[in-house]
């Protein structure tokens, strides 16, 4: 009797975990969408004033729909079963990190110098927030 019911509820428990995974591509926001939360998230952090916001938000745009192109270019290259060679790994990591020392120089013109501190630390302190989301969401044994 014990084992049917560790089975049943195994069995519940893995057709719910698979039912989540398909809705989390449903409920996907937009561009735009993400681009406001950002901006909004910003705002609260670092006090952004009305033209700073402006500015972000399409400063954020902008990138938000260069990625868009590049996560469509990736998943079509995926699909394909395409891998990229040695040299375009290295011309992506290249674009990459050109494009975030450009994305820095940016928010260095929009940011005040105490508001670009304030951001960096920030930026630091995601990974932890995130491993902390991760161990609280762990079964406690």
């Amino acid at each position: 009797m014990k084992k049917l019911f560790l089975a049943a509820l195994l069995s519940v428990s893995m057709i719910a975990v698979s039912q989540k995974r398909e809705q989390k591509g449903d409920d996907q926001l937009t561009i735009e969408q993400r681009t406001e939360l950002k901006v909004k998230k910003m705002t609260l952090e670092l006090d952004l004033n009305a033209k700073q916001q402006k500015e972000l938000t399409a400063l954020y745009l902008e990138e938000g729909k260069k990625m868009e192109g590049k996560r469509a270019e990736m998943k079509s290259k995926k699909e394909k079963e395409e891998k990229p060679s040695k040299e375009e790994r290295f011309e992506m990591k290249n674009k990459r990190l050109d494009n975030q020392i450009e994305m820095k120089a940016k928010l260095k013109k929009i940011l005040t110098p105490e508001q670009m501190e304030k951001f960096e630390k920030m930026k630091e302190d995601k990974p932890n927030r995130m491993q902390k989301r991760e161990r609280k969401s762990e079964p406690k044994k």
